[in-house]
């Protein structure tokens, strides 16, 4: 009986020593509808640090949807960890963690429209067509300032949510959302008469990465260590293909007709030439 006792307490001990070794690592979490991708995020942050063997509790803090406010939370030290897609001046607010979340998939939108006007977008072919069309989008996202420099007419909104309803009211033409979110987005949404443009697609290079506060070097490495070690033993792909092959097969995006737009707010240390961590177009299919 003092045998069993003994080893109860032991393991018990070994249990609140790990909890006493685990460092908080305090989550930035948008107090909005959380989507899919926001369950996949979560999901590859705490198997990135578990694989790298950091042992982390996380602290959950409720932050304004607004990205830029929270990447400045993350330079003040008030988060440690938030998720955003990159730009030059978002790379000089914190850590990125170079591995694209999303394999680049974040730089390919397709068009949410309202459904009344499904037929005005039929005829169009070239980018020249769609450019004097009002494009939704919010006013700090480095989509904006990318559709902009590439000729694209542009609404600025500072409220994600309304965006959808000027969508409704015709205070819009079309809302280019990526296609890991589209279809969440639509789904708490069935009540409006919104849709997805069938045959366009919008696509720029970009990435989608974790940002880690700058005072927490460790932490970033640990988080990078994880990552790649994902994609070493295709434990990243798995999870990805979890989530989202579903989501793009149903958009048939091989039969789409592509713009492609430049992004010259792409740092330039961005790593577009390791393939694996990309999304290949016979991927999803």
């Amino acid at each position: 009986m003092m045998k069993n006792i003994l080893a109860v307490m032991a393991l018990m001990g070994a249990f609140n020593s790990l909890i006493v070794h685990a460092t908080v690592v305090k989550v930035a979490q948008e107090q909005r509808v959380l989507y899919q991708r926001d369950d996949y995020l979560a999901k590859i942050l705490i198997q990135a640090l578990k694989t790298a063997q950091y042992p982390a509790e996380f602290q959950y803090i409720d932050v304004h949807p607004h990205q830029q406010r929270t990447l400045l939370m993350l330079s003040q030290g008030k988060v440690d960890i938030h998720w955003s897609m990159t730009s030059s001046a978002r790379e000089q607010l914190a850590i990125p963690i170079r591995v694209p979340l999303f394999k680049g998939l974040i730089g390919w939108r397709v068009l949410l429209i309202n459904e009344a006007r499904a037929a005005q977008f039929l005829p169009i072919n070239t980018p020249e067509q769609l450019k004097p069309l009002r494009a939704l989008q919010g006013h700090d996202w480095p989509d904006t300032k990318i559709l902009t420099q590439n000729g694209y007419a542009v609404m600025p909104h500072v409220n994600y949510e309304s965006m959808f309803g000027l969508l409704v009211r015709g205070r819009g033409d079309y809302f280019p959302r990526s296609v890991i979110e589209v279809q969440s987005e639509l789904a708490v949404r069935e009540s409006l008469p919104l849709m997805i443009e069938p045959h366009l697609i919008l696509k720029y290079p970009t990435a989608f990465y974790f940002f880690v506060n700058q005072d927490k070097p460790e932490l970033a490495l640990a988080l990078e260590k994880g990552l790649l070690m994902m994609h070493q033993n295709g434990e990243f792909n798995r999870i990805f293909e979890q989530y989202f092959a579903d989501f793009l097969s149903q958009l048939n995006l091989a039969s789409r007709l592509v713009f492609e737009l430049e992004n010259t707010n792409l740092p330039d240390t961005t790593p577009l030439m390791r393939k694996e961590l990309w999304f290949q177009p016979n991927e999803g299919q």
